[in-house]
Parts: C-alpha cells; structure tokens; sequence
C-alpha cells in the first residue's frame, strides 16, 4: 500500500457531529492556528478553513 508522504502548510481535523462541528487547523510546526466549534454548515466551515487553503 502506498502512503502520502508530501508534507502540508497545514493539517485541519473536524469532528463532525448532528448539529455542530469541531474544526482544529494546526501548522506544520504544530502550532494551532484554530480551534472553534461551528455549526454544521458547510458555507462557515469553507470561510473558517479560506486562509489556510492553496
């Protein structure tokens, strides 16, 4: 099995819930750059997420 070895500016995690989600963006120096709870809607998750995308 082959693994994605290329590293990223960024790595974001969510925990997706029924109503709401927990997004954590954290930099490739492990420093974290957000971590909020959301609603569950993917309009607010794309402009939490904007800044960190290339």
């Amino acid at each position: 099995m082959r693994y994605y070895q290329h590293p990223h500016p960024y790595y974001c995690g969510v925990d997706l819930h029924a109503r709401t989600m927990h997004v954590c963006v954290v930099d490739d120096d492990g420093l974290t750059r957000e971590h909020v709870n959301l609603p569950c809607d993917p309009g607010r998750f794309l402009k939490l997420v904007e800044p960190y995308r290339e």
